[in-house]
C-alpha cells in the first residue's frame, strides 16, 4: 500500500481498491506502464482521478501493487515441484498449472509480458533475486533427477524457459491462437 493509505481498510475501501486494480490490469495489459494513464484507469474503473489518487499515490504505485501480486501467483506453481516426486508427474503438473493460469488470467500474463518487453523497470530486482533463487532451486531438482537417471539430460533453465514460452503463448498471443484455431478442434 502507498504511504497515504490507512493500515486497515474498510470493506468499501477494499472494494474500491479491487475495482481500481481490475481496471488498471485491463489498462496496463493493453498499454503497458508508459502508455497507461491515471485518466484511463479512472475511466475504466468508473471513478474520478482524485478518487484513484485517494487509494494510490501514483500510477506506478498501482502498477507495482499489481505486479507484486502477479509475481507471487506466477511463482506459486513452481514452488510446488518436489524433488521427491516423479519427474514426469511434477513437470506435467507444473505445465498444467501454467496453462490453467494462462487460460484463467490472460490479462495478468499480458501485464507481465509487457513489463518484461519494456525492460522490467519495476521487477528487475525481483527477477534477479527471488525469482532466480527459486528457479535455481528447481533447476537443481532437474539436475538431481538427471543424475539419478530418472530424467533424460536437459538444461533445466531452458526447460523452464520453454515451458514458460509455451504456456504463456496462449495468453499473450490469444488473438493469434483464436484466429488459427477457429473451427478446429482445440
Amino acid at each position: 500500500m502507498s504511504g497515504s493509505q490507512p493500515k486497515t481498510l474498510s470493506r468499501i475501501q477494499r472494494e474500491k481498491r479491487s475495482a481500481i486494480k481490475q481496471a488498471a490490469l485491463d489498462v496496463f495489459s493493453i498499454y503497458g506502464l508508459r502508455g497507461a494513464t491515471l485518466d484511463k484507469i479512472a475511466q475504466a474503473a468508473g471513478l474520478t482521478k482524485p478518487n484513484i489518487l485517494y487509494y494510490y499515490a501514483s500510477k506506478d504505485d498501482i502498477y507495482f501493487d499489481l505486479l507484486n501480486g502477479l509475481l507471487d501467483d506466477w511463482v506459486a506453481p513452481l514452488r510446488k515441484i518436489l524433488k521427491t516426486g516423479d519427474p514426469l508427474h511434477e513437470i506435467l503438473n507444473y505445465m498444467r498449472a501454467k496453462l490453467a493460469m494462462s487460460r484463467e488470467k490472460p490479462r495478468e500474463s499480458k501485464l507481465f509480458a509487457t513489463e518484461i518487453l519494456h525492460g522490467a523497470p519495476l521487477t528487475q530486482d525481483v527477477l534477479s533475486t527471488s525469482l532466480k533463487e527459486i528457479l535455481d532451486e528447481k533447476v537443481a531438482i532437474i539436475e538431481f533427477w538427471i543424475a539419478e537417471g530418472r530424467l533424460a539430460p536437459v538444461n533445466g533453465y531452458h526447460l523452464f524457459f520453454s515451458i514458460w514460452s509455451m504456456t504463456q503463448h496462449y495468453a499473450d498471443f490469444d488473438v493469434q491462437v483464436k484466429a488459427l484455431l477457429q473451427g478446429a478442434q482445440a
